[in-house]
């Protein structure tokens, strides 16, 4: 069962990618669907079986030896504790949601089995990553989600936009996994092993602090070392998890189908980020540096990635911010050790991104491809189960429930955690993710309440040919929505006590380790009433000032733009972020690139390079088969010049 959890998404793409023009479209989608929902179930009572019953320790399920070279061997095994349990389950399930919801919005696709194919290699790729026992197997799934994204983002590869939006997914994330490699092959100088056994166990990162390594000819403080290892692994957190800096390939993704959105932004690809932090949290407790930079970072990007939600007129470019704010939440989370809470809001997370992404999947198909919410409004009457789902989704994102009940949606009960154990850390960068994190809940709940009042309500601004076709999703796109609404409503409720409540210790057993001097989780519990409330305060308000906005005085998004100009414009072009990239980077790049290829390739290899030597024969040639004319004394006329030519040769004593 746990190996077929795992494998099985991998027959599926196999079976489509390999067959699939032979065995045709439906029989693609049902091999591909129906392998999915197998492991979906399997990833169900694995959840059941590892993290609610509980294990001594943890499963380890050898595959084969991988890799021996030196002293480096590493086996493919398979790790099943909780952490891992979480993991597999929130994959499958929501991935299979999103394969069954695919066969109706891609069923005028001409490449259904291919991308079908790619969407269960992905899952694959991510099930591998977080099921590894050694970090170079984990490597190995983090490079093939890298590799899946490229393919899905630039799947509808006829359109350029396609084309450069997949390119540029895979080299921001090469950049991040420089990083992460150089983190892998420090571990190594420092543990002289890969396996998580070894660099994760008892007091190993306790004793790294005691010794002096040498790395690269350089003698490194144990302190030292482990705090640089850890940055250099959170880099490649910061490119696959879309963190500033390394956040520009996400909102560029939305090019690929709206399903493959879903299942980068929820699912896979960005929370893979969180979830190697996480499992490397026996390594991070020790380096405080490292933690501070996770806490900065993190609470900039919920910030950062919030303002610019605000303006966003693509319905998918706004879940598509909102998904980098709340990754921002989950790593601020991670930095004042309140791991539990990080993957918490990463479980919550995934239904109601999900939902939100295919809603507005839905929306885009009901609406003959548009996504300019600028050309929507008024729909909602023609759409009334969409709408339901998108109220449900954005109400979880917003964090809306009662304080000090079990009443809420499953992202209030997971970014309140976050928030409180924020304040409760009692440190400098505690209270600066604090109030980034305040401000940005304030800005979630406007940006999502902006998204349904523009694209449901009002007259609408579409074409009236478009508004005459709009129209409800079929079933097959309508109950995998269902299905995540019911994680969105009940995931935050039912499991808040084990993820986060006063058990927490025991329900995470061995799989997160947080130093027993590192309480914020703990004390998160205990803090004033006002911080308590302040979330979900700054949620209302922020819904009300959209209602203000939006429909009671519909003049104001206008009057605010045009007051506020710079700062609307400064938000609306990203912070100008790819412009600044584009002038520090691409554009020296490709400079460099213009100029060995004219010096290099032009110059030297076209003109005195083996394309030289080939153009000289060729030349050559031409002026030997202008003599081959087929006339008898032309040729006699050869004969006689050769003749002249030779004897001159003698007579000059050229030649003996």
């Amino acid at each position: 069962m746990y190996v077929a959890a795992v494998f099985l998404p991998l027959l599926g793409a196999i079976i489509a990618g390999l067959f699939g023009r032979a065995i045709g479209d439906r029989a693609s989608q049902l091999v591909t669907c129906g392998l999915m929902a197998v492991s979906a179930v399997f990833g169900c009572v694995i959840f059941y079986v590892v993290a609610l019953q509980g294990l001594d320790k943890p499963l380890i399920i050898p595959v084969f030896e991988w890799i021996s070279v030196g002293d480096l061997k590493v086996n493919w095994s398979l790790q099943f504790d909780t952490l891992s349990a979480v993991m597999v389950f929130v994959v499958t399930v929501v991935s299979c949601l999103i394969h069954i919801y695919s066969i109706g919005y891609m069923h005028h696709d001409p490449g259904i089995p291919r991308f079908f194919a790619y969407l269960s290699l992905f899952t694959f790729s991510m099930l591998m990553l977080v099921t590894a026992d050694n970090i170079v197997q984990m490597f190995f799934g983090w490079e093939g989600v890298g590799v899946c994204s490229y393919l899905l983002i630039g799947f509808w590869h006829h359109r350029e936009s396609a084309n450069a939006a997949s390119i540029k997914a895979f080299v921001v994330n090469r950049v991040g996994d420089f990083g992460f490699a150089l983190g892998i092959f420090g571990l190594f100088a420092m543990f002289g092993s890969v396996e998580f056994v070894n660099l994760l166990a008892d007091g190993a990162g306790a004793e790294a602090l005691k010794k002096t390594y040498q790395i690269a000819g350089y003698s490194i403080a144990g302190q030292d070392a482990l705090n640089i290892v850890c940055i250099l692994l959170f880099v490649g957190a910061m490119g696959k998890s879309a963190q500033l800096l390394l956040h520009t390939w996400l909102p560029d993704a939305m090019e690929g189908p709206t399903p493959v959105s879903a299942l980068i932004h929820a699912a896979t690809m960005v929370t893979a980020g969180v979830f190697m932090v996480t499992r490397m949290s026996p390594l991070f407790e020790y380096a405080p540096i490292a933690l501070a930079v996770v806490t900065v970072v993190g609470a900039s990007t919920a910030l950062f990635a919030a303002t610019i939600g605000l303006v966003q007129t693509d319905i998918k470019r706004v879940i598509a911010y909102s998904t980098c704010s709340q990754l921002g939440y989950m790593f601020f989370a991670i930095g004042v050790s309140a791991y539990p809470a990080a993957i918490f809001h990463l479980m919550t997370h995934a239904f109601f991104k999900a939902l939100l992404f295919l809603g507005a999947g839905s929306v885009i198909h009901g609406m003959s491809d548009e996504q300019d919410m600028r050309k929507m409004g008024g729909i909602w009457r023609k759409m009334k189960v969409t709408y339901t789902m998108m109220w449900i989704g954005s109400l979880a994102l917003a964090g809306i429930g009662i304080p000090l009940t079990i009443i809420g949606f499953a992202g209030f009960f997971s970014k309140d955690t976050i928030i409180e154990s924020a304040f409760a850390a009692h440190t400098g960068w505690g209270e600066y993710a604090f109030w980034l994190g305040i401000v940005a809940a304030f800005m979630t709940a406007f940006y999502s309440w902006r998204l349904l009042f523009m694209t449901f309500h009002g007259k609408t601004r579409a074409s009236s040919d478009t508004f005459s076709h709009v129209h409800e999703s079929p079933p097959i796109m309508l109950i995998p929505l269902m299905g995540l609404a019911l994680g969105a409503i009940f995931a935050g409720a039912l499991m808040v006590d084990l993820f986060v409540g006063d058990k927490f210790k025991e329900f995470w057993g061995g799989a997160i380790f947080i130093l027993e001097t590192n309480k914020a989780l703990e004390h998160a519990h205990h803090v004033p009433m006002w911080v308590k409330f302040s979330a979900i305060a700054v949620g209302v308000g922020g819904i009300t000032v959209a209602v203000f906005y939006y429909l009671l005085i519909p003049s104001l998004p206008a009057l605010t733009a045009r007051v506020f100009r710079p700062l609307y414009v400064f938000f609306l072009n990203k912070w100008y972020f790819d412009e600044l990239f584009n002038f520090l980077f691409v554009r020296p790049a490709f400079m460099f690139g213009r100029f060995f290829w004219k010096k290099g390739d032009v110059a030297t290899i076209d003109g005195l390079g083996p394309d030289g030597i080939a153009a000289t024969a060729l030349r050559s040639s031409r002026l030997v088969a202008a003599l081959q004319t087929g006339f008898v004394y032309h040729y006699a006329f050869s004969i006689m010049i050769g003749a002249v030519a030779l004897i001159s040769l003698y007579l000059l004593g050229v030649m003996r």
